[in-house]
Formats: structure tokens, C-alpha cells, sequence
């Protein structure tokens, strides 16, 4: 049961994800520091600018829109790269992998290459 296990974290699968989660947050900061740093001011500056520029007033309660239109645009940004980077690449290999052209390696025993080597010696020794 502790050799599956072993096997299971070192497949390499859990590697990838863990890759994959620390680049994802990366990505996600730079995103956010973007539209925040150049799309919220565009918003703000096309709402009225100044500090209430993206923002409306009722009752005495601020909506901040342009937050939110900050949040789709960070969400947009991300979902696009992610599948442009990670889906699309990734269908494709699978796409190949299911028509044939990239083939699982085959795996043999020892003893099976070790039969082949000598079948391959004696037929090198009969053909010489």
C-alpha cells in the first residue's frame, strides 16, 4: 500500500498539478495588477474620473462597477490563456496520441531483453 502511494506522487502527475496550481496564482497576480493598474483607471477616467470615477451613488450607497467590470476582464484574461496554453495543446496531444502517431512506449521485462539480445547474438553469429 506505501509502494502505490510512492508511485502515485512520483507518477509525475502531482508534480505537473502542483506546477500548474503555482503558475495559475502567478498568472492570476499579474492579471489582477494589470487591470487594475491600467484598466481601472480607463474605467474610472470614462465614468467621470477622479476617485468616484467608476462609481454611482443611491441612497448613499456606493456601486463600485467598475470593480466588477475589472473582475470580468481579469476573469476573460485568465480563462483565455488557460485555454489557449493549457486545453488546446493539450486536446491536440490527445487528439495524436488516440490516432496513433505518438505510441506508449513498449515496456519489457529484463528477461524478455535479455532473450532478445541473444536471439539478436545468435543471428548475428549464423548471418557472419
Amino acid at each position: 500500500m506505501i509502494q502505490g502511494f510512492k508511485d502515485f506522487l512520483l507518477r509525475g502527475n502531482i508534480v505537473d498539478l502542483a506546477v500548474a496550481v503555482v503558475i495559475g496564482t502567478a498568472f492570476t497576480a499579474l492579471v489582477t495588477k494589470f487591470t487594475e493598474s491600467f484598466i481601472n483607471p480607463l474605467i474610472a477616467l470614462v465614468g467621470g474620473g477622479g476617485t468616484d470615477g467608476g462609481t454611482f451613488t443611491i441612497s448613499e450607497q456606493v456601486f463600485t462597477y467598475g470593480a466588477f467590470i475589472n473582475a470580468v476582464i481579469t476573469f476573460v484574461l485568465t480563462a483565455a490563456v488557460v485555454y489557449f496554453i493549457v486545453v488546446v495543446p493539450m486536446t491536440k496531444l490527445n487528439e495524436l496520441r488516440k490516432s496513433g502517431q505518438a505510441p506508449e512506449p513498449e515496456v519489457v521485462s529484463e528477461d524478455i531483453a535479455l532473450l532478445r539480445e541473444i536471439r539478436d547474438a545468435l543471428q548475428a553469429r549464423k548471418d557472419g
